[in-house]
C-alpha cells in the first residue's frame, strides 16, 4: 500500500496525523488500543447477527465499489485508455481509511495537503478504472449511469470520504459542489436503499443529503458496517 504526499518542494511528507493518534509503532491505518484485530471472529451480539443483504460485510471489495466515492465529491478523469480517481477530504483520518480501501482493491494511492486544511487523495492513472470513467463521464460532466445503485460498500466509501454526523439525530452525506446533474439520481438511489433523505442546497449547509430518523440511521449503520479503526469517536453512524 502506498501512502505518500508531496508538498510544493517535491519532498515526500509524512502521512497526516490520525485523530486519535496511533501508537508510535502501530501500522497505518492504526488499530484502536485494546480493540479486536481485523478479521477476528465476532463476539457478543455480533456473533448471532446475520450480514445485511448488500451490506458492506456481505461481499468482497471490488473496483465497482468506488462508485460510492463518485456519488459524493469524488472525481474521475480519463487519459487515453486509463483513468484516475480523486477526492478531497476534510480530515486526516479519512485519508488513512480511503488509502486502505483503495489498497484493498489493488489500487495504490497518494495524498497531498490542499487549501483549508484539506487533503486530496488520488490514484494513479490505470486501465482498471477506465470502465468506471466510461460509465460516469458524459464528456467532462459527471453523471450517474442509469443502472446506478448503492450497496453497503459503496455507501461505506461515500461516508468515509464525506459523511458527517449532524447532532442531535441526523447524518449528512455530502455531494459534489458543482454537480447538480448528479444530485437527483443519487437521491433516488438512496431512497431505493431505504435511506430517503432531504437534499440540502449550498445555502443550507450542503450540497448534501440529510438522513434522519431512528430507522433510517439504523439502516445506514447496518449497511456501512463497523467503523474503521482510524475513525474518531462519533464520526460513524451509531
Amino acid at each position: 500500500m502506498s501512502l505518500s504526499g508531496f508538498g510544493d518542494t517535491g519532498k515526500a511528507q509524512s502521512p497526516p496525523a490520525l485523530f486519535p493518534a496511533p501508537e508510535a509503532d502501530a501500522p497505518t491505518p492504526a488499530r484502536r488500543r485494546g480493540g479486536p484485530p481485523r478479521n477476528a471472529p465476532p463476539q457478543g451480539d455480533d456473533a448471532g447477527r446475520q450480514l445485511v443483504f448488500f451490506g458492506a460485510e456481505a461481499a468482497e471489495p471490488t473496483v465497482a465499489d468506488l462508485a460510492g466515492l463518485l456519488a459524493g465529491p469524488g472525481e474521475v478523469v480519463r487519459m487515453g485508455g486509463t483513468a484516475r480517481l480523486s477526492v478531497q477530504v476534510d480530515a486526516a483520518w479519512r485519508v488513512h481509511v480511503l488509502v486502505a480501501e483503495l489498497a484493498a482493491r489493488g489500487l495504490a494511492a497518494s495524498w497531498e495537503p490542499t487549501e483549508g486544511e484539506r487533503h486530496a487523495v488520488r490514484t494513479s492513472y490505470t486501465r482498471v478504472l477506465k470502465p468506471l470513467a466510461v460509465a460516469w463521464l458524459h464528456g467532462s460532466v459527471k453523471r450517474p449511469p442509469a443502472t446506478f445503485h448503492l450497496t453497503g460498500r459503496r455507501l461505506r466509501l461515500w461516508l468515509a470520504a464525506a459523511g458527517t454526523p449532524e447532532p442531535p439525530d441526523g447524518f449528512l452525506l455530502r455531494l459534489g459542489v458543482d454537480e447538480q446533474e448528479c444530485w437527483e439520481p443519487i437521491g433516488v438511489a438512496l431512497a431505493a436503499a431505504g435511506l430517503s433523505g432531504k437534499l440540502l442546497g449550498p445555502g443550507e449547509g450542503g450540497p448534501a443529503y440529510r438522513i434522519t430518523g431512528r430507522r433510517r440511521l439504523a439502516r445506514l449503520a447496518e449497511l456501512v458496517g463497523a467503523p474503521p479503526p482510524a475513525a474518531p469517536p462519533n464520526a460513524w453512524p451509531p
